[in-house]
């Protein structure tokens, strides 16, 4: 006979899987949910925390995720907002609350942010979950998600300081649970926000955390082409007319790049920043390249 996957807690504690209490689940959560449809939210809340102690302390991680997510679910539908953030600090900080489900229950929360009344709400919940997820690794991607939501919100009322503050607190480059490619998009936006409040060395610092060859992939290309303008408008502020030529020589170099109009204006760059830059064995090397490309001759006057 298997035995029971050991589980992890918040604090980090392994914890047996002692009884399973599925069946128990399956037969009470729909008798607890129909108590608050009919009114009865306190007790409802009440008989899901016992529930929710039976299934933690017997280190039924599933179970519990199933209860905390139906506890949510319930003040959600009630539309009990204080109740609902209540609940969430109280659920994250039990005594040996296990980890997967804190994730469980934070994924779902996370659903709710754009359903609520108010900016004020919504504020209140992003903080909350931001607060109860602050070092845990294991809800490290969406704890990230939730800053780039708050950051965004922060952008749209016109804080773009604030907004680009919020979101500098991110390291998603030591993330290794996040995939690679939503890691390059949320550097990016840390690139673009920097640029917004003339942050050129940050953004430079930033920037330094990809590397090049993730944009190989085909599949990169919409990335490829934000990374490569952000660099042009930092790279202009900086006057580096040779770099901002490669740039926009990798941009060229983009499969997606396929409109002929687009290609044309793309080389007229590539063109004018490297006449712009200063003569020396780099900007004479790369003269050469260019000269040797055939798509020059789309645009004989800049030959």
């Amino acid at each position: 006979m298997n035995e029971p996957m050991p589980m992890a807690t918040g604090s980090g504690e392994i914890v047996k899987m002692e009884v399973d209490y599925s069946v128990t689940c399956d037969e009470t959560l729909p008798v607890i949910e129909k108590t608050a449809k009919d009114g009865k939210l306190e007790q409802a809340i009440s008989d899901l925390l016992v529930l929710e102690k039976q299934t933690r302390t017997g280190g039924d991680m599933i179970s519990t995720g199933r209860v905390l997510v139906t506890l949510a679910q319930i003040c959600f539908e009630a539309k009990n907002w204080p109740l609902l953030i209540e609940q969430i600090v109280v659920l994250t900080k039990r005594r040996g609350q296990l980890k997967q489900a804190i994730v469980k229950l934070v994924q779902e929360v996370s659903t709710y942010i754009d359903q609520l009344p108010s900016k004020d709400l919504q504020y209140d919940l992003i903080n909350t979950l931001r607060t109860v997820t602050e070092g845990k690794i294991y809800v490290e991607v969406e704890r990230a998600r939730l800053t780039l939501k708050l950051a965004r919100m922060k952008e749209s009322e016109g804080k773009i300081v604030e907004g680009a503050n919020i979101l500098q607190e991110l390291q998603v480059e030591t993330y290794g649970s996040m995939e690679k490619k939503e890691k390059v998009e949320l550097i990016l936006e840390q690139m673009r926000y920097c640029l917004a409040k003339n942050d050129y060395i940050r953004t430079q610092i930033i920037s330094k955390k990809i590397n090049i060859k993730f944009f190989e992939d085909e599949s990169t290309n919409d990335l490829k082409i934000k990374f490569y303008t952000l660099m042009i408008e930092m790279d202009e502020h900086e006057g580096s007319y040779l770099s901002i030529c490669r740039h926009y020589r990798a941009i060229l170099a983009t499969p997606s790049i396929q409109c002929d109009e687009k290609k044309k204006k793309i080389l007229r760059s590539v063109v004018l920043y490297l006449i712009l830059s200063p003569y020396d064995n780099e900007q004479s090397d790369l003269l050469h390249r260019v000269l040797q490309d055939r798509a020059l001759e789309t645009i004989p006057s800049f030959k």
